[in-house]
């Protein structure tokens, strides 16, 4: 069913309310972003046809298995960044309180589509499920208590992590790494969709995601993507250079001049491109590897981001699954060397990061698919009401730790404003 409507954003809302009644759902926003590589401004899918839950060790091939075999439709589900143990030879020790599987996805019963002023409802009773989101009575925002925020690393130790990180730069054991540190909370109550709401209205992103298994939420405001397919084509967009945003339009454009001219800041970005483009060259047709964009720098609510574009075409005989597998995590969120950094982030971080730094997304009936990186991203589990979420910054040779810490507050500053604003305990 394809239909004109009036009021998306109305439509919109109402529609996340309905399928919050499902064990399971998926929404991803674009929050009305432009942009060339996408098919859709918004996507929902509730209820469960067929699911896959896996962890690492022969993830990739049941979800291959999952995908082509049984569930060519629509797809939507998650990437954990453990599965980094499946793909390489490496392991995860560190604490984990939210208990995410390393890999979930599902085919939903229900699919919903919104672009501009049109929605498609794919179901086998799509005007049930049109009367059934229109009947949803739309609720203003109730204000969220404050939520007592812990963290995982005191500035002084984290100020002295990153020493020792530097320490194995300067013996050229790595050249970059992002290095990461969790927030979070005990005893905390949330209302997921609520949160989710205003967490989209402070820091609207093009990736934004909320996910939900049975008691476990992933409330995701993205701004990168990890990896798309559009026909032959990989789309690889990855995100190194972060600045605030200014008091007025004067001050933003100094600002984003100021990003866009600085060494640091372009030295991690190039290292990073040159990663993404090795990955992509594991499963591309010879030669196609190319940098569409270098050093865009692009405007968000709460930050400037400085994005590339890296692109190929997909070898014949390479999967999708298989492309994913092999660009999988993201350079963004590991370093240079890859298995070197991810080793020692494993030995200095104190959480295992699970959902944060993996990716939410969809595969298409076509064979199309687009994963976005998980970061920006609140992580709850509302049996034990365990709430976190995380923020790393690129640690090179010449960064300032007073500045990389103050960047992973920036990184967060919308969740501890949605949360109630509180200061860290």
């Amino acid at each position: 069913m394809i239909k004109s409507i009036n009021d998306p954003l109305t439509f919109k809302a109402k529609a996340l309310q309905w399928a919050g009644s499902f064990d399971v759902f998926c929404c991803l926003d674009s929050n009305n972003f432009t942009d060339p590589y996408s098919k859709f401004d918004c996507l929902v899918g509730a209820g469960v046809k067929d699911q896959l839950l896996a962890n690492a060790g022969n993830a990739f091939t049941k979800l291959e298995y999952f995908r082509s075999g049984t569930t060519p439709g629509w797809v939507m589900g998650f990437f954990g960044y453990d599965l980094k143990n499946e793909t390489e030879r490496l392991g995860s020790n560190n604490s984990d309180y939210l208990n995410f599987p390393d890999l979930y996805f599902f085919a939903p019963e229900y699919v919903i589509l919104i672009k501009g002023n049109e929605i498609e409802i794919v179901a086998d009773n799509p005007q049930t499920v049109l009367d059934a989101i229109e009947s949803q009575s739309y609720q203003q925002q109730r204000e969220q208590l404050p939520v007592a925020i812990n963290a995982r690393f005191s500035k002084v130790e984290y100020l002295d992590t990153v020493a020792k990180i530097k320490d194995h730069i300067a013996r050229g054991d790595i050249y970059v790494t992002n290095f990461c540190q969790e927030f979070y909370a005990e005893h905390a109550e949330i209302d997921p969709l609520e949160v989710f709401a205003k967490l989209n209205e402070i820091s609207p992103a093009p990736f934004s995601a909320c996910l939900k298994l049975n008691d476990k939420y992933v409330i995701c405001a993205s701004p990168e993507r990890f990896l798309a397919k559009r026909g032959s084509k990989l789309i690889s967009q990855p995100i190194k250079g972060t600045a605030k945003r200014g008091k007025d339009e004067a001050e933003d454009e100094a600002i984003k001049q100021e990003l866009r001219s600085q060494t640091k800041e372009q030295q991690e970005n190039v290292m990073i491109v040159d990663l993404v483009r090795n990955d992509l060259t594991r499963s591309a047709k010879s030669g196609t590897v190319t940098t569409e964009e270098l050093f865009g720098i692009y405007t968000f609510k709460q930050v400037h981001q400085m994005i590339s574009t890296v692109v190929s075409e997909l070898d014949s005989n390479s999967s999708a699954v298989t492309a994913i597998k092999k660009a999988f995590p993201m350079g963004s969120m590991t370093g240079a060397p890859k298995i070197s950094a991810m080793q020692l982030m494993e030995r200095f971080e104190r959480s295992k990061r699970g959902v944060y730094s993996g990716a939410i997304g969809y595969f298409s009936p076509d064979g199309d698919f687009d994963f976005n990186v998980v970061i920006r991203t609140l992580l709850y589990h509302q049996k034990n009401k365990y709430l976190s979420f995380q923020a790393g910054s690129a640690i090179t040779f010449h960064a300032d730790a007073e500045k990389e810490f103050e960047e992973c507050l920036l990184k967060v500053k919308a969740i501890r404003e949605v949360l109630g604003g509180s200061d860290f305990s």
